[in-house]
């Protein structure tokens, strides 16, 4: 049975044309004890490629806090982070990158992308209910980058609303500096019974393994591996490596998926993401501290004469690989028969931890599990960083360097319109936000999505968030901003903050500068993430994001944030509700303009640093946030964030076509009062016979307040001065978007 693998022994050149190293093939061997043959060293290609193993971001990532007062379930324990949000319920949330994918061919990119975040959330036995995305891309004048949005946003909608999961939110951002590799970041959350839960593990000797769901063919084969490279002009020729999916499968699998564990008879389950049969047979066999024996010749396939190694790496989308307890093979049979889908039994599961494949007799690899996996035998770095030159440059930058407009208006008009501020309506009209009749903020905005817990007093909130040239900018500040903006979004919709998932989104790990802004990231989000209480549950590191020819990506650490909703009553919204209503700043204004969308896009100053915030401040100011939403003393709260006050203001007035009188602070510049995007700002408004209540409230804490005036009926007045009406903002606001992409 060794022949196979004697005959087809491998060198150092092989392992470089697959990805790996000179020392990492040297490593394989003494794992081995013998070179490897082609089907070993692409297992361990895929496995110790970036996107499995986390070989360069490991121990930075071990930093990051795991405890928190509702987890279940801790990072890299199980599929998803799992959190108990009350009523014997929990919630599985977590969210991946499928950037390289979307970079290629945009519509499956996207869409499988939807479908693998949402495997991740049912195979834990959770139901989704739930979808939210994180989108970059560059130039949206640019002809490839229209083609790029059209196809990643009619992928997402198609697949999530075929599949029946409401898209409740997320965020978009353009900038030229992901003009080749656009970021699609995909979040999913679910809702399951606690103790109703399903782990990714395999353990008793002679213990079924199943493979069911759809078919395996020669799409997404090296996947992983494929985005564990920069991105160059030669990347079109790896097109095979991106899946395609079938949402109608999916959601027949998910009913299935949900149907069986019912039953008892599932030992474990995992989905088939990234590196296929070769990722859920190591990762479940290491973790249960078992073998496996499988037969790769019983697998279905779509097309004949599959290679050995082409089903192991094949990342064919809605699959499974379930192990059952012996004795309960016809209950499975039984389920996924009546949902008409394959179910297969391709192995059994072995003692010790050793992997053996065959293709009929013939044994075609051997490895041991646990050198495959995270925390196994997969090699971790420590890498070495460096500050880039900008970041010093960056500081250098005054306000005083920039003359303050004398007219405001172009500026009004220039922010209300630009396409990191504009509506999302573009976006949003192709999702289904409805289906499951479970999201309640589609028809009442508010910062944060909120999404229905049936039959219970509470509901969850859910944000993704990260102002990616703030952490250009300072990576250290901008995460911890990342962090507080999305805690922050949450207070704003009346929710506490739980915990968090994140995609680390950067450049090429092995350049000493990006490494740079990767571990700054890394302690921001750790420090901030520790003062809210919000452990990180897990997520996604996402390197190579860059070209050959244009470099990397700004960093982008996207934060996944769950809030929990104790009482549904106290769901704020942020549009104004009446004319005569009192408007107040909780927080601070300050004279800084750094980093703004007015100073980069209106001033054209690309390099400053990040702007004002401090940590604490921020803790205070959503801290009394709460207290008065609790009071019931607000009719409107929305966070102050990109495009500053004025944006705000703005955005609270559109949707039920009100306006605003405003009267500016006369000790700052008014340029750094409307538009600056100094954090820990919070705007509300409030009846005018609650304000004596409302002020008493914040006096008894430490956060500093200020009146800005009033809702109005049709105006956006400023210092007594009437400068835009709301339906010439409403109409800038709402058509910028699509406008810009028909």
């Amino acid at each position: 049975m060794m022949t196979a693998i004697k005959d087809e022994l491998t060198t150092v050149e092989t392992a470089k044309k697959l990805g790996l190293l000179a020392e990492e093939f040297e490593k394989i061997s003494e794992i081995l004890g013998r070179r490897p043959n082609f089907t070993e060293l692409s297992i361990y290609s895929v496995m110790w490629s970036e996107h499995c193993s986390y070989k360069n971001s490991i121990l930075w990532l071990k930093t990051l806090p795991k405890d928190g007062p509702h987890m279940l379930a801790k990072a890299g324990e199980e599929n998803a982070g799992l959190v108990d949000i009350g009523d014997g319920l929990g919630c599985a949330f977590k969210i991946e990158s499928h950037n390289h994918p979307s970079a290629l061919e945009p519509y499956q990119g996207a869409a499988t992308g939807v479908g693998g975040i949402n495997r991740d959330i049912f195979t834990m036995g959770a139901r989704p209910v739930a979808q939210l995305n994180s989108l970059r891309f560059g130039d949206p004048h640019q002809e490839k980058t229209k083609w790029l949005i059209k196809g990643v946003v009619k992928g997402i909608g198609d697949y999530g609303n075929a599949f029946g999961i409401p898209t409740v939110g997320g965020e978009l951002f353009f900038d030229e500096c992901y003009n080749v590799n656009p970021l699609v970041n995909a979040m999913s959350a679910g809702i399951v019974t606690n103790g109703e839960t399903v782990s990714a593990t395999s353990y008793g000797a002679g213990n079924p393994v199943f493979i069911v769901g759809s078919a395996t063919g020669k799409d997404g084969i090296h996947g992983a591996a494929f985005a564990s490279k920069d991105l160059t002009e030669d990347s079109a020729k790896d097109l095979p490596a991106v899946q395609v999916g079938d949402p109608f499968q999916e959601k027949l699998l998910l009913e299935a998926s949900l149907e069986v564990i019912k039953t008892g008879a599932v030992i474990g389950m995992q989905d088939m993401g990234a590196a296929g049969i070769t990722c859920s047979t190591s990762e479940m066999s290491a973790k249960g501290k078992h073998g496996m024996k499988i037969w790769l010749d019983k697998v279905p396939t779509r097309q004949s004469n599959m290679k050995d190694w082409e089903i192991l790496l094949s990342e064919s989308q809605e699959r499974m690989l379930v192990v059952v307890k012996k004795g309960k093979e016809k209950e499975i049979q039984r389920v996924f028969d009546k949902w008409d889908l394959n179910c297969v039994q391709i192995g059994i599961v072995t003692k010790g931890d050793m992997l053996e494949y065959y293709m009929g007799e013939n044994l075609v690899a051997k490895v041991p599990a646990e050198s495959l996996v995270l925390g196994g035998g997969a090699p971790v770095y420590k890498r070495e960083y460096t500050e880039p030159a900008y970041f010093a440059e960056s500081k250098k930058f005054t306000i005083e360097q920039v003359e303050e407009p004398k007219d405001l208006k172009p500026v009004f008009r220039h922010l209300l319109s630009h396409p990191n501020i504009a509506s999302r309506r573009w976006v949003f009209n192709q999702y289904d936000s409805m289906v499951g009749t479970a999201n309640m903020s589609t028809n009442s905005v508010s910062d944060a999505a909120i999404v229905n817990i049936k039959g219970t007093d509470k509901a969850i909130a859910l944000t993704v968030d990260c102002n990616a040239r703030y952490v250009n900018a300072d990576p250290e500040k901008g995460c911890a901003i990342a962090v507080s903006e999305a805690a922050r979004n949450l207070v704003c919709s009346g929710a506490e903050p739980s915990a968090v998932t994140n995609c680390l989104n950067f450049g090429n790990p092995y350049n000493p500068e990006v490494y740079w802004q990767f571990v700054g990231s890394i302690k921001g989000m750790g420090a901030a993430c520790l003062k809210f209480k919000t452990p990180v549950t897990g997520g996604n590191v996402s390197f190579y994001n860059q070209s050959s020819y244009e470099g990397p990506v700004f960093p982008t650490p996207t934060i996944g944030m769950l809030g929990i909703v104790s009482d549904k009553n106290n769901v704020m919204t942020l549009d104004f509700k009446n004319a005569g209503d009192c408007i107040y700043l909780i927080g601070e204004a300050c004279n800084d303009i750094n980093c703004s969308e007015y100073l980069f896009s209106y001033q054209k100053i690309k390099n400053s640093a990040a702007p004002h915030f401090d940590l604490e401040e921020e803790f205070k100011v959503q801290k009394a946030v709460t207290e008065i939403i609790k009071a019931k003393l607000l009719q409107s709260a929305h966070d102050v964030s990109d495009g500053g006050l004025f944006v705000c203001l703005s955005e609270s007035s559109i949707p039920n076509n009100l306006g605003f009188e405003l009267f500016t602070d006369k000790n700052i510049r008014k340029d750094a009062f409307l538009f600056g995007e100094g954090q820990s700002r919070v705007v509300v408004s409030l009846k005018k016979e609650q304000e004596a209540d409302f002020i008493q409230v914040l006096k008894n804490t430490e956060v500093k307040f200020s009146k800005l005036g009033f809702v109005t009926d049709s105006e956006f007045k400023i210092d007594n001065e009437i400068l835009l009406t709301v339906s010439d903002a409403k109409d800038l606001y709402e058509t910028a978007l699509e406008n810009l992409l028909k």
